[in-house]
């Protein structure tokens, strides 16, 4: 049996608000005066307008701090990858590197062009399936960071706790799990997030980081990977990705309508429990990941053979649920369930995983 309802489990680019899909089709022919918002000057009036109003939107919905800068920039997180130490070393010759999955693997490795980057702790030997335990972490004097990616979206590990590291600036990766929980942001020097999971698409990055450590940077950094120029220019250094901001907009608009984060938290919560449940109380599909450290976000899940998650893949994509392979590096299955996934769509991939169960199991 197949449905016409579809839904996608895809890591990112993820899916978007049907609310939102359908505000982005009625603005594109004419956003303002005529005119698509991708045909726009971005120092435009009502665009300059549009940015403001994000920049509050987002500030409200995490509560931001007023000693802290929100920058809009282009590239992914990969690109925050190499400007994360060329901004915020602040002269030190060492950084602290969290490593619990592919993407701080990355991080990691990108620093260790610009500085002396150290492992404080890794699950490598582990397969990634947990969080080292922080008595294991060892951290350096001199670094002023500790790097770590709050939810890694392949591994599906993530971290329910902020870690703790005295006398250093926290800098997290969001990318996956930003506006999905309430953050402190108490101990932290700078977030950032890509937008291509909970933030609209691919193409605009998000980084908030605390105003006190700008104007720093490192003498080679690139006028393009600068804090300091973003923040003195609102982010408009350049012609910004014009339609990458405008979805942004949209979505923090959509996601308001969810409540606070604490309400959002709770619903990831019971999006995510829904496919831990039918995963811990089966004797078919198994979680490679420890429960404690496990991710609401990405739900990694394996069947016995091979060939029978090729043909769960087959059967859900016929039954409407969508990108589920599991990433090249890992395998398996993946179901990605960010914020804009329904409860709805979740239920169904439940359902679904009983029900291919009973049949093939």
């Amino acid at each position: 049996m197949t449905t016409n309802k579809i839904y996608n489990f895809g890591a990112g680019p993820a899916c978007l608000p049907q609310e939102v899909l359908n505000q982005i089709k009625a603005d594109i022919p004419d956003w303002y005066d005529g005119m698509s918002v991708m045909e726009l000057s971005h120092r435009l009036p009502v665009f300059m307008e549009l940015t403001q109003t994000i920049e509050a939107d987002l500030r409200q919905l995490l509560e931001i701090p007023n000693d802290f800068a929100v920058l809009f920039m282009h590239g992914g997180a990969r690109t925050q990858f190499a400007a994360v130490p060329l901004n915020l070393l602040q002269g030190a010759k060492t950084a602290d590197y969290l490593v619990t999955g592919i993407w701080s693997s990355l991080a990691y490795d990108e620093a260790k062009k610009y500085t002396n980057a150290h492992c404080v702790a890794s699950g490598e030997s582990n397969q990634f399936t947990q969080i080292p335990q922080s008595e294991e972490w060892v951290f350096t004097e001199t670094s002023p960071y500790l790097h770590y990616t709050d939810n890694e979206t392949i591994q599906g590990v993530e971290f329910h706790h902020v870690p703790k590291c005295e006398g250093k600036w926290l800098v997290s990766d969001m990318t996956s799990n930003i506006l999905t929980k309430p953050i402190s942001f108490e101990n932290y020097g700078a977030i950032y997030a890509s937008a291509q999971k909970n933030l609209g698409i691919a193409g605009i990055t998000v980084v908030i980081v605390r105003k006190e450590l700008l104007g720093k940077t490192h003498a080679f950094t690139p006028s393009m990977l600068d804090y300091t120029v973003y923040e003195k220019s609102h982010s408009l250094y350049n012609t910004p990705p014009m339609f990458c901001w405008y979805v942004l907009g949209l979505m923090l608009k959509w996601t308001k309508t969810l409540g606070s984060c604490e309400d959002i938290a709770s619903t990831c919560r019971e999006k995510a429990n829904l496919i831990y449940d039918v995963i811990d109380n089966s004797g078919f599909y198994t979680s490679p990941i420890y429960k404690a450290h496990r991710s609401r976000m990405n739900i990694p899940f394996c069947l016995p053979t091979e060939e029978l998650e090729q043909l769960f893949l087959q059967k859900a994509n016929e039954h409407g649920l969508k990108q589920l392979k599991g990433h090249k590096l890992v395998g398996g299955c993946r179901a990605s369930i960010y914020n804009a996934m329904p409860v709805e769509g979740v239920i169904a991939l439940r359902d679904f995983m009983k029900s291919f169960e009973n049949t093939y199991g």
